[in-house]
């Protein structure tokens, strides 16, 4: 299931919105085969990294933040709104 998030974001002085789409975990995990091994793509600094594809066939990536990972959830976020960012 996806919803839209409306950002209200500031990188860099700049302020703007942002439309994200939200996806619920039940379709992230469908979409990675439950975040099968086999589609790990790489263990990045947040944690490990995976490829998925949705129903309707879009390829995806997927960050999952580990909770052993020494940056926060705010720098989590602040990787994911700019690389949303370098996508539009």
């Amino acid at each position: 299931m996806e919803n839209n998030v409306i950002i209200d974001q500031s990188i860099g002085g700049h302020k703007e919105d942002m439309e994200l789409p939200i996806f619920d975990l039940a379709t992230i995990a469908k979409a990675t085969n439950y975040f099968s091994s086999n589609n790990k793509l790489r263990e990045g600094g947040f944690g490990p990294v995976y490829k998925g594809t949705l129903i309707d066939g879009q390829e995806i990536s997927v960050k999952r933040l580990s909770q052993n990972s020494g940056q926060g959830l705010n720098d989590f976020i602040n990787e994911a709104l700019l690389i949303a960012k370098l996508q539009h």
